[in-house]
């Protein structure tokens, strides 16, 4: 009984440990759903952060392609104002030099001034413009350079983020893993368990029924021997209890047939006794058969005797009769 309350606490604690091990491998694999949920999340931001951050980059080469083109036309600006300058100060030189020629030729040189001049305002309207593109393209440029720059970040956070999901993931892995690993080496030792008390509940099974037989033996051995009773019932009293008693019981039993052989032994030695007084018996029988028919010949002759009797008593009376005329008086006859 002490036996069966063990293995049933047991049995216990093992199905309970299942039980909080399914829980567990349960709540880790949501977790592990989870963790996937946000790496799927993460990578379609990362791809998003991706095709982003390759269409910036795409922005800011066309930008630096413009900005090269608007730098080309710029230093081709340059070097037409620089060539206008030159020949303006080629014709400032020639006009101080040849001051004698200034009246004849003060229209034409009026018209190249005026010309000069037109040409050097629209030189810096153009190089003012190309420069004001340029700033605007650097400006572009720079923000996009910040906005790369911001998505880059923002790409390493979510690498970080991911590399920790899939740590994470890697962890609940493994977790499951061992949760699992658990849960079989419980069902194994669950399942041990469960033959062990298969075999337990066979074993006291089989000590019921032993039990049972010395019972019965017992009880046989109390039939036949009235001597015996108290250690019988003391026997019986130790039986109930199988499982603390039982090599008690196996050893009065023996006991008890030992003092059963003795007591067969008794009466074999009785009934050895009982022969010979059969044997007297018959002796004695015989004896008293010659008796009976001593007695019943001692019956014949008394039967002969008193046949001889009533014969004599018969012929004495006839005797008497003929002899009462002469003796009536002096002779009576014994009835």
């Amino acid at each position: 009984m002490a036996v069966n309350a063990n293995t049933s606490a047991s049995m216990d604690s093992i199905k309970k440990k299942m039980q909080s091990l399914k829980v567990e491998k349960d709540n880790a694999a949501d977790r592990a759903d989870q963790a996937e949920q946000r790496q799927q999340d993460l990578q379609e931001k990362l791809k998003l952060s991706e095709e982003e951050s390759t269409s910036l980059q795409k922005k800011i080469q066309l930008a630096e392609a413009e900005l090269d083109g608007v730098q080309e036309q710029l230093a081709e600006a340059n070097a037409k104002l620089e060539a206008k300058e030159k020949a303006a100060v080629d014709v400032s030189i020639l006009n101080l030099n040849n001051g004698t020629l200034r009246s004849l030729t003060r229209t034409p040189q009026q018209q190249q001034s005026s010309s000069s001049s037109s040409m050097n305002d629209s030189g810096s309207s153009v190089i003012d413009t190309i420069r004001k593109r340029m700033q605007q393209i650097k400006d572009e440029l720079a923000k996009s350079h910040d906005d790369l720059h911001a998505y880059q970040i923002e790409r390493e956070r979510e690498k970080h983020a991911r590399e920790q999901a899939e740590g994470e993931i890697g962890g609940v892995t493994r977790r499951i893993q061992l949760v699992e690993e658990d849960l079989e080496r419980t069902e194994e030792r669950l399942s041990q368990a469960t033959q062990k008390l298969d075999e337990a509940s066979h074993a006291a099974d089989e000590s019921e029924r032993g039990r049972k037989t010395l019972e019965q033996r017992t009880y046989q051995s109390d039939e036949r021997i009235g001597t015996l009773e108290q250690q019988l019932a003391e026997a019986q009293l130790i039986a109930e209890d199988s499982d603390r008693k039982y090599d008690e019981v196996a050893r009065r039993i023996a006991v008890m047939e030992v003092d059963l052989e003795r007591a067969e032994d008794r009466a074999e030695a009785a009934e050895a006794k009982a022969l010979e007084l059969e044997e007297e018996l018959k002796v004695v029988g015989n004896n008293m058969k010659s008796l009976e028919v001593s007695e019943q010949e001692a019956l014949q002759r008394e039967e002969s005797y008193e046949e001889q009797i009533r014969d004599l008593s018969t012929r004495l009376k006839d005797h008497l009769s003929s002899l009462k005329p002469i003796e009536p008086t002096y002779f009576k006859p014994k009835s």
